[in-house]
């Protein structure tokens, strides 16, 4: 009897595996119909919010690399507009340099001139005196000869003379 029992209940039944897929196909449309478009639905939408992540990340980091290039372009110009600005005021100081030495030895040579000026006239002006202290002395001596017996013209004679000499030298 026991038997019997196991092999009832491990028989094959047409009915039973034609009921069993019936149940199965409608099983699957049912969780088709609920669950699988759902579910479906969701990987599709989280793959397209994947897919603009990636696309807005690759759109930034494009971005970003365009502002490095950028940026760096400018560092560079600014490198080289810097340089620019160091010898145009490396050149503007040479300039003015140059221009104050000038201006220097311009003044100096003004005042060596002035100062050769001065010494020619204070020459002049010592000679004049030393002529004047000797035509004086000339005309001291002169007088006391012409007191002994010298005229007047042979004195002046002798002392235009004496004078000539004395500015020669």
């Amino acid at each position: 009897m026991v038997l019997a029992k196991v092999t009832e209940f491990l028989t094959i039944d047409p009915t039973t595996i034609i009921l069993t897929l019936c149940n199965t196909l409608i099983l699957f449309l049912v969780l088709k119909h609920f669950l699988f478009d759902k579910v479906n639905k969701v990987i599709d939408d989280r793959k397209n919010e994947i897919a603009e992540s990636y696309k807005n990340a690759d759109e930034a980091q494009r971005k970003a690399e365009n502002l490095a290039a950028e940026y760096d372009e400018k560092i560079g110009m600014a490198k080289e507009e810097g340089a620019e600005i160091v010898r145009a005021a490396t050149v503007k100081a040479q300039n003015r340099s140059d221009e104050i030495i000038a201006d220097a030895r311009a003044e100096a040579k003004s005042i060596v001139d002035n100062a050769n000026d001065e010494i020619e006239r204070e020459k002049k002006i010592a000679v004049n005196q030393i002529k004047d202290e000797i035509t004086e002395l000339a005309i001291s001596a002169a007088s006391a000869v012409a007191e002994k017996e010298i005229g007047k013209e042979d004195n002046e004679r002798l002392i235009e003379s004496f004078i000539n000499s004395v500015g020669e030298q």
